[in-house]
């Protein structure tokens, strides 16, 4: 067992990597921007677009660049741009026409879009750049915008946080003082010759000065460098590496690992222990209709299943708060049955002992772990039917009971623990749905779980929660699946892991 368990242990972190990779590259190439804000309300969903921003706007830039979104994806070959390459993008932008021959203007939205993409290659066209803005042959309009671009380029973000390193303050010291400079070169309609020629020489200066800070010209080994390296992915996984999941798309004062770990006591309730609920009432039922085949047990309790089954959550969910709890109380008591939280408010649940606690989280909780079990119930039953079955038809069962061993014997010791591995199979791999937990649920009965979190997340476009939640769920899922190839050696001493 222990070298299958180092071999697993070794598959573990190579497939989470490509887990994790195969869910970035679609995160990353999903339709719009991450600050496109989808608001939904009775009205409908309304879409907020904000990355019409233009796209030296500061604030704009420090987002993309805080969330690397101002790289290319998996490999970054703008290092390697032509000149006729950024001749014709600047002439589509200067004219708002794709080229020459195509006289039919860009729509807006493909327009921002190349603008933006041409903005964040910029940093690393600055030498193609320089020599358009400072070449005479070159058009008014052309050069201004290839000036606005090489101030674009040109701009750094500073560092953020609290404690910093001295060489971080001078960094940011520098970039601050280049940042201000570089938004004087800015060329207008207005400026005279005389003023556009001061500004272009001020730029070249400014670039011979910054050309080996900034790595304006990079050789051909920094080039094969930043064609891996200076992408969003390395960056993300960089983080990664270092435990760092990042911070809220909205808050940045809240790091996603702590919004998780204070929802993770209401979603590991909601899911570890409707799974060992199901776990032991798919192995009673099952039971009942295997021995009780083709017998009235078997024919309604395969029916109870089956309507139950057909029954979406959204359904009874509602029912369960409507019918049951609503203006309700508990049988044979005066305790009214609770719709919303985890538990009673702050002031009321604070001067409870444990064992009041304990009941009243159980009160809070009742309702929607009835909601999440009866769908899964439904269905394991009637897997754990067909597993028992077979089981009863085994050899070793018949010569169990040649022995003289008794029914509810040969059930426990010989039926069950052979059956329950089909189970646990099936049952293994939702390990995962820990961090997603049960949105509809977490809704309708207002706990503030990882299901309503991580919707939030989507709507928000909060790449960090995003890929977190991919991450964590898979980490979770191939844990669970260990867990169950360890159980089987459990259950059936003949299973061998070697």
């Amino acid at each position: 067992m222990l070298n299958y368990l180092i071999r697993r242990l070794i598959l573990l972190p190579i497939t989470l990597f490509f887990i994790v990779l195969v869910n970035f590259v679609i995160v990353n190439l999903a339709p719009g921007d991450p600050v496109t804000l989808t608001d939904v309300s009775q009205q409908g969903a309304k879409r907020d677009d904000k990355a019409v921003a233009f796209g030296s706007d500061d604030k704009y830039l420090q987002f993309r660049e805080f969330y690397g979104l101002t790289l290319p994806i998996l490999f970054n070959t703008w290092p390697y741009t032509s000149k006729e390459t950024v001749d014709t993008l600047l002439w589509s932008l200067v004219h708002r026409q794709k080229s020459p021959e195509d006289p039919k203007e860009l729509e807006f939205k493909t327009y921002e879009t190349m603008r933006i993409s041409f903005g964040d290659r910029a940093r690393f066209i600055m030498p193609i750049l320089r020599d358009i803005a400072t070449n005479p042959q070159t058009t008014p309009a052309t050069q201004r915008m290839a000036v606005r671009f090489f101030v674009r380029g040109g701009t750094r973000q500073a560092y953020l946080g609290p404690n910093l390193p001295p060489e971080k303050k001078a960094y940011n010291r520098k970039v601050a003082d280049d940042n201000s400079f570089l938004s004087t070169l800015l060329i207008s309609t207005s400026n005279t010759p005389e003023v556009i020629n001061d500004k272009l020489h001020k730029l070249q200066t400014w670039y011979d000065q910054n050309e080996q800070v900034y790595t304006f010209a990079p050789t051909a080994w920094q080039k094969v460098s930043m064609l891996l390296f200076e992408t969003r992915f390395v960056r993300y996984m960089s983080r990664v590496l270092r435990l760092d999941f990042g911070t809220m798309r909205n808050d940045s004062n809240k790091t996603v690992v702590s919004e998780v770990v204070s929802r993770f006591k209401y979603s590991l309730t909601l899911s570890i222990l409707p799974m060992i609920i199901t776990f032991f009432l798919c192995l009673l039922f099952g039971t009942i209709m295997a021995v009780y085949q083709h017998h009235w047990p078997d024919y309604s309790l395969n029916l109870l299943f089956l309507i139950l089954y057909a029954i979406p959550i959204f359904v009874v969910a509602p029912f369960l708060i409507e019918k049951v709890a609503l203006n309700h109380f508990f049988p044979f008591t005066q305790t009214p049955i609770p719709i919303t939280g985890f538990t009673s408010p702050d002031s009321v649940y604070d001067d409870q002992t444990s064992l009041q606690r304990l009941f009243d989280i159980f009160q809070h909780i009742l309702l929607p772990l009835i909601a999440i079990i009866y769908g899964t119930l439904a269905a394991q039953a009637r897997l754990s039917r067909t597993a028992i079955l077979e089981v009863l038809h085994q050899d070793y069962v018949r010569t169990a009971r040649a022995k003289g061993l008794s029914s509810l014997a040969i059930l426990i010791k010989h039926v069950g623990r052979n059956a329950s591995i089909t189970i646990v199979t099936s049952i293994a791999g939702s390990l995962g749905i820990i961090l997603g937990g049960s949105l509809i649920v977490e809704t309708l009965f207002g706990i503030n779980g990882f299901g309503k979190f991580f919707y939030d997340a989507v709507i928000n476009r909060d790449y960090n929660v995003i890929m977190f939640s991919a991450l964590a769920g898979s980490f979770l899922t191939l844990l669970g699946y260990l867990t169950a190839d360890i159980a089987y050696t459990t259950l059936d001493p003949r299973v061998t892991l070697d």
